[in-house]
């Protein structure tokens, strides 16, 4: 059976887009009479931001950097390779300080510049509101390229995530990742969509312009397979959920019924109450 602590972690790691701090009032809330619980969560916390892209802005700018464990420094630190930065971050709180000056050592570094240029303009293009980033990982052998992209809408009830990873090895001349949405909504229920796809191409070219292109014709087609899912559901199986018709296999006439109601309040007829 598992432990408290290891079902509360659980708690924290499917917290929905947006909604952690409501995660850890309601476990604050359940769990009053173990008020030390809270600070045990720590490595759950730092498993949801970096597996999340968390996304922060450094005290002082106005740009979000994204917390991941590709950009990862170990201690709680991690660095931006735009903002030639490294930061300390709280995982509970969600809040960046201590910016220090960092050059990340790279022989990929070019390449990286130009992917952080060419998935800029992608980014403008295509989201509304996007963080990226581009690191060196696996001893410099391969290059993570990390997008997320939020919106919240907690008024109308509902958040949203999209998270895309991609993974580029120049030695293997492959880019493999995946895609991942992540939809909470819940007005009068609690509905959430969660799905993943697989990424895979090879690169004939390995240029900044030829991987970002792959990323697009990969994103541009998963958004049309959703899209396209959506209505499938729509007009297949939420249909299916009701009757076409009422057991009678007849229409019911609702016009002609509240034409009968009105006739009968005008004449003085008698209804039952």
């Amino acid at each position: 059976m598992a432990s408290q602590l290891e079902t509360v972690s659980a708690f924290v790691e499917g917290a929905p887009p947006g909604e952690l701090a409501d995660v850890i009032a309601d476990i604050k809330a359940l769990t009053v009479s173990s008020p030390s619980l809270i600070t045990k969560l720590g490595p759950a916390f730092e498993k949801y931001n970096e597996e999340q892209f968390t996304t922060v802005k450094l005290p002082g700018s106005s740009q979000n950097v994204i917390i991941s464990s590709h950009n990862s420094l170990g201690d709680g630190r991690y660095y931006d390779i735009e903002g030639s930065s490294s930061f300390a971050f709280d995982h509970t709180t969600q809040k960046a300080s201590a910016v220090q000056s960092y050059v990340q050592e790279s022989s990929q570094l070019d390449l990286i510049k130009s992917l952080l240029k060419s998935l800029g303009s992608h980014v403008k293009e295509h989201y509304s509101n996007a963080s990226y980033g581009v690191y060196p990982i696996e001893d410099d052998s391969k290059i993570a390229i990390v997008v997320v992209a939020n919106k919240y809408s907690p008024n109308n009830f509902w958040n949203g995530r999209w998270r895309s990873l991609y993974i580029f090895s120049p030695s293997q001349s492959s880019l493999s990742g995946s895609i991942k949405v992540d939809v909470h909504y819940y007005e009068d229920g609690n509905v959430r969509l969660l799905t993943t796809k697989p990424v895979s191409a090879s690169i004939s070219s390995a240029s900044a312009s030829s991987l970002v292109r792959e990323i697009a014709v990969a994103e541009k087609k998963y958004q049309e397979e959703i899209n396209k899912g959506f209505t499938n559901l729509s007009e297949g199986a939420f249909k299916g959920l009701r009757r076409q018709l009422p057991i009678t296999r007849q229409k019911i006439e609702w016009d002609k019924i509240a034409g009968y109601r009105l006739g009968q309040d005008i004449g003085g007829g008698s209804t039952r109450r």
